[in-house]
């Protein structure tokens, strides 16, 4: 088993009109269903709000 955990990403964009609600709901939805972790939350000078997750990958080992 290596040391190191590989992780698959996915960015979430909402623009400067997307409630804070519909936002938070998106969110929690991945992460419930989609085994997702909130791992950065950025928003922009122009009011876009993006939201970087991370879920890690299993890798399943094969034996002969």
């Amino acid at each position: 088993m290596s040391a190191m955990s590989e992780y698959e990403f996915q960015v979430l964009t909402f623009d400067r009109h997307t409630p804070k609600a519909v936002r938070r709901q998106a969110v929690r939805e991945h992460a419930e269903y989609g085994r997702w972790e909130l791992t950065r939350s950025v928003r922009y000078e122009g009011g876009v709000h993006r939201v970087w997750l991370r879920r890690r990958i299993i890798r399943v080992q094969r034996t002969a």
